[in-house]
């Protein structure tokens, strides 16, 4: 798989963040839901999803 470089990152992660900020607060959950339904079907890897579902689980205190 390729790596996405640093400066992509953050653009993709500015563009979510302001895509999540533009969604009304009711709809974030359904929202973040439709995107990682997408990213799984781009994917085509049920696998490598859930591996990345069980990364997102974890935080940082």
């Amino acid at each position: 798989m390729s790596h996405i470089t640093i400066d992509a990152l953050e653009k993709v992660y500015d563009h979510l963040a302001e895509s999540i900020d533009a969604v009304p607060a009711e709809k974030r959950e359904l929202f973040l839901v439709k995107l990682a339904l997408l990213a799984a079907n781009q994917i085509k890897d049920e696998g490598v999803f859930n591996q990345l579902v069980n990364q997102a689980k974890v935080f940082e205190d």
